[in-house]
């Protein structure tokens, strides 16, 4: 009795080979060739964007502040790069290394020896 429950819900179900979109419809592998309509819009498209003048229609909508704000971030900026322009690789770690060395101790990493861990007060 039970077991005819359990065969009754494997009524519907199909038996067969996995069937897969785009598989076995094409003999070979071949592709289907792009047709030439597609490309003729395309190029369409392209000249005519090509021939449109560009719009000045755009308005700066950024108040005065913002507007110089903006002129200093990138006047500062151009320095930046300049000044890192201007020094080569053996410049910089120079500067680094003087750096380094005006540091206190109390940065240096401290030395240990092998096997020997410091006492956790247990």
């Amino acid at each position: 009795m039970r077991e005819e429950e359990n065969m009754a819900e494997y009524k519907n179900v199909q038996k067969g080979a996995l069937k897969l979109k785009g598989v076995g419809d094409m003999s070979s592998g071949k592709k289907k060739k792009k047709k030439d309509k597609e490309r003729k819009h395309l190029e369409q498209q392209i000249m005519t964007t090509e021939n449109e003048e560009p719009k000045k229609s755009y308005t700066d909508k950024r108040t005065p502040a913002q507007v110089a704000f903006d002129k200093m971030q990138e006047k500062r900026q151009m320095e930046r790069i300049l000044n890192k322009a201007s020094k080569t690789h053996k410049r910089r770690v120079e500067d680094f290394n003087r750096h380094l060395d005006t540091l206190t101790e109390h940065y240096d990493i401290p030395k240990r020896n092998c096997g020997v861990f410091p006492s956790s007060g247990v």
